[in-house]
């Protein structure tokens, strides 16, 4: 490939012109109106106007992307996360355009995408999966309490095409059931433009474990090992580590197995990542889903394999050789951390803040500390895309010393002009239940006074 468009955005689009640039790869970026000016914009070598300023009216536009990738002569895509990135009948617009879609091929992107048929593959490769229901479209409630009973609560209901913790609302008691399965249907619905919601048991003591894999699309494929991204808020990540913390060697490696198994089975290509909902006292682990893209933690894996991971999808769609093949070329060294840094008030329920980056500083960057970061002093934060400032990565050779690493690095962030959740990072990796490894999803629940005392 000689010049790839990029339909998205923010850090992860100036992380992809990156990996392009040192493979010598043109860039087009594709912008909406509120991002005319934006970092991604000016760092690629060319770029096109899709118009409007929502992302319906811009990112999600795939006849404009289309017309944009076409103009430019582009011979790849690179979708990143969100928007379009899950979009199997995207992607197969990209391929019918003879354009390299940068990713995982449309069927794949399909069957993982479809909960119920993902859980059915899983189920296949002999990868544990939670009790779980049949689907309910917008209306339907025939047979969800009979569903529930068998499912067992607490539950969540979840949207069928949701992703990144959108679309999950827990469910205690039965009186609650049907009125949060039709307000989960409507709301996926206007989100997803599809309303189908299913049912799943909740474990109340969980973490959230992920493996990062990557198939060669005939069968071979490789693990970069587990993330450990329990500490959340509303169901999306805020910290993200790898390795994670305290998983006995034989758990880590029937996750490890388990993953390749489903990767294998189904010859998948490219980056992915297989999360699992880990009961935290007897680390039993379940699938919870595929996610057929890039993902927004995928740094620290890169800080503790040396691999570049956007750089295998960019030559593997190219049909070039990839810097690793075989699992055994793959090594874990250290331990890396990685904090969201929001534009977001913490003590109103993480609600956004916007408004311009008056001041924004971050301390100089070394082999310990990395930067993921879309935006530059004097930008606007909007209301129109997530409120993410950056991604601050750092490493150490063990846990406790990325742990004080990533101290020092939040400690000397400056930001004036929005709030931000900088003061709640370091609170979160400064308790000493982190420190210790004691991290559920409901971690930031069970200690909110003492990570949002005195918070912006």
């Amino acid at each position: 490939m000689k010049k790839v468009l990029i339909a998205n955005r923010g850090e992860i689009a100036c992380r992809i012109i990156q990996s392009c640039k040192r493979l010598g790869i043109q860039t087009v970026a594709v912008y909406s109106e509120v991002d005319a000016d934006s970092k991604h914009v000016i760092e690629a070598d060319e770029s096109y106007a899709l118009g409007g300023k929502s992302a319906s009216e811009s990112y999600l536009r795939t006849d404009r992307i289309l017309e944009a990738a076409l103009r430019s002569n582009a011979d790849g895509l690179h979708p990143g996360y969100g928007f379009l990135a899950e979009s199997a009948e995207f992607a197969r617009q990209v391929e019918d355009a003879g354009i390299v879609w940068v990713g995982p091929t449309p069927a794949s992107i399909e069957s993982m995408g479809d909960k119920e048929r993902a859980r059915s593959l899983a189920e296949a490769a002999c990868v544990p999966v939670l009790p779980g229901s049949i689907r309910f479209v917008v209306g339907d409630t025939a047979r969800v309490l009979e569903e529930a009973a068998r499912v067992g609560f607490p539950l969540l209901v979840k949207a069928a095409a949701g992703g990144g913790g959108i679309g999950m609302r827990r469910v205690d008691r039965e009186e609650d059931l049907l009125s949060v399965v039709a307000a989960t249907q409507h709301m996926a619905e206007r989100s997803f433009g599809d309303g189908t919601v299913y049912l799943e048991r909740y474990i109340s003591l969980a973490r959230h474990v992920e493996v990062q894999v990557f198939g060669f699309g005939d069968g071979n494929a490789i693990h970069l090992h587990e993330r450990d991204c329990s500490v959340q808020r509303r169901f999306q990540k805020v910290i993200e580590e790898s390795p994670a913390p305290g998983i006995p060697v034989a758990v880590r490696e029937r996750m490890l197995h388990a993953s390749l198994s489903l990767c294998r089975q189904g010859h998948y290509r490219s980056a992915g990542t297989i999360e699992f909902v880990m009961d935290a006292k007897t680390f039993d682990f379940f699938f919870l889903e595929m996610n057929t893209r890039i993902q927004v933690e995928h740094p620290v894996t890169e800080m503790i394999t040396g691999v570049d991971i956007v750089d295998m999808q960019l030559r593997l769609a190219a049909g070039q050789p990839c810097a690793v093949f075989d699992q055994a070329e793959v090594r874990a060294v250290g331990h890396s951390i990685e904090c969201r840094l929001y534009a977001e008030r913490p003590a109103k329920n993480f609600l956004p803040s916007t408004g311009v980056l008056e001041r924004l500083s971050f301390p100089a960057r070394d082999e310990t500390f990395r930067l993921d970061c879309g935006v530059r002093e004097g930008d606007k934060i909007t209301h129109f895309y997530d409120p993410m400032i950056g991604k601050i990565v750092c490493f150490g050779a063990d846990r406790l010393s990325a742990i004080r690493r990533m101290h020092e690095v939040l400690m000397q962030i400056e930001i004036r002009g929005v709030q931000t959740n900088l003061d709640f990072l370091i609170r979160t990796i400064s308790h000493e239940a982190f420190k210790v490894g004691k991290v559920s999803t409901d971690f930031i629940d069970v200690w909110r006074h003492d990570l949002l005392a005195q918070a912006g």
